[in-house]
């Protein structure tokens, strides 16, 4: 019982690691004064791009969020 919980405690720690990595990596609602400067510059597909890659990102965040407590809750119970 002792392993499952170490081997279950070290996925635990991958996620949480994961997690801060796709969240920190998810572009701001905001862009500020950099985006009005450089919206000019943008082409109609390097947004697209932007914006798959940003709903990647968002779909990530939840499913590693999903398994994160979900290994929370079962290292609780053991």
């Amino acid at each position: 019982m002792e392993t499952f919980k170490l081997i279950v405690a070290i996925v635990q720690l991958m996620a949480s690691l994961f997690l801060i990595g796709v969240v920190l990596l998810q572009s701001g609602k905001r862009s500020g004064l950099s985006g009005a400067i450089a919206g000019a510059a943008d082409t109609f597909l390097a947004k697209n791009k932007a914006r798959t890659w940003d709903a990647k990102l968002a779909r990530m965040t939840k499913w590693v969020a999903i398994l994160f407590i979900l290994l929370t809750v079962t290292l609780n119970c053991v």
